[in-house]
C-alpha cells in the first residue's frame, strides 16, 4: 500500500494558480516517516477523473484528491467518485447537518433570517452529496466536511481548508504506519562528473547493497555554481553506511572532485 495524491482543476493546468499541494503532501508524510510514491494532475473533466480515480481505486494504495468538491458546475469530483466505483451519490445526513450549522451561523453573525429550503441553501447541500457509504472528514475551517471512501480522501482545493484535513487523517487513519522503516541518506556533490562514468560503480552498489538505493542528480552550470550531480545513497542506514563509504572509494578512483551535499532543509 503506497501513498498518492491527485490534483485537480483546470486553474492548475492553465497556470492561474500554482499548485501548493503536492509540496505540502510530501512534507506532511515526511515528517510521519512516510513517502509519497506517485502524484497525478487532472483538468475538470469527468471522463478523465473518472478514469484516473477507477485507476487510484483498484490500486488499492492510500490516496488524497484536492478540488473539485463544490457545488458549482465546473466541480465534479463527487459525482466522478460515486461513477468509478458504480454507487450512487446522495446526501449525507452528517454532511446535512454540517452545511445547514453553516448556514446558520454565516447569518447569525450578518444579524440576518435564514431560510434553510430556499433554492440557494438547498443548492449548498449538494456540498454533502458523496457517494453511498463514504464517511466524512472534519474541516476545521468552515465545517463543511470532505469524503473518504476506499482509502481515498477527498478534500477541498483550498490550502487553508485541505491541509489540516489531511494532517487529520494521517493521524487519525495512519498512525501504526509512521515511523516504521529507518531510513537514511547520504551525499556528495560530484564536480564536473559525467553519469555515465560514475554508472557501473552506482549498479554495483544497488546489486552490493539490497536494501539501498542509489540517485544521481545533474546541474547544469550557473554564473555561481560550477556543474556538478549530487551522487547518494538512501534506504536501510547500517546499508547507506557502509555503501557511501565504498562509494567514496569508488570515487576516489576515479580520481573525482566531490565535496558533502548540503543537509535538506527540515519542516
Amino acid at each position: 500500500m503506497g501513498f498518492g495524491v491527485i490534483i485537480i482543476g483546470d486553474e492548475i493546468l492553465s497556470g492561474k494558480r500554482q499548485d501548493k499541494h503536492l509540496s505540502r503532501v510530501i512534507a506532511s508524510l515526511q515528517q510521519r516517516g512516510l513517502q509519497l510514491d506517485w502524484a497525478e494532475y487532472v483538468g475538470d473533466q469527468p471522463e478523465r477523473i473518472i478514469a484516473t480515480l477507477r485507476r487510484s481505486f483498484a490500486s488499492g494504495d492510500i490516496v488524497f484528491s484536492t478540488g473539485g468538491i463544490g457545488a458549482t458546475p465546473d466541480d465534479h469530483t463527487r459525482q466522478c467518485a460515486a461513477a468509478a466505483l458504480d454507487l450512487p451519490i446522495v446526501l449525507h445526513p452528517e454532511a446535512k447537518v454540517c452545511i445547514q450549522q453553516r448556514i446558520l451561523n454565516m447569518a447569525a453573525e450578518a444579524g440576518q433570517t435564514v431560510d434553510l429550503d430556499s433554492p440557494d441553501n438547498l443548492q449548498r447541500l449538494k456540498m454533502g452529496e458523496f457517494p453511498q457509504g463514504a464517511a466524512l472528514i472534519p474541516n476545521p475551517y468552515n465545517n463543511i466536511p470532505g469524503f473518504a471512501i476506499q482509502h481515498h480522501y477527498f478534500v477541498p482545493g483550498f490550502p487553508v481548508m485541505a491541509w489540516p484535513m489531511i494532517d487529520w487523517v494521517l493521524d487519525t487513519h495512519y498512525p501504526h504506519l509512521f515511523h516504521q522503516q529507518p531510513k537514511a541518506e547520504k551525499a556528495v556533490l560530484v564536480y564536473e562528473a559525467i553519469e555515465s562514468v560514475l554508472t557501473p560503480l552506482m549498479e554495483q552498489l544497488e546489486q552490493d547493497f539490497p536494501l539501498i538505493k542509489i540517485f544521481s542528480l545533474p546541474s547544469v552550470a550557473t554564473a555561481t555554481e560550477r556543474r556538478h550531480i549530487e551522487l547518494g545513497v538512501k534506504g536501510d542506514p547500517q546499508q547507506v553506511d557502509a555503501a557511501f563509504q565504498v562509494m567514496l572509494s569508488g570515487l576516489d578512483a576515479l580520481q573525482s572532485e566531490y565535496v558533502p551535499a548540503p543537509l535538506q532543509a527540515k519542516d
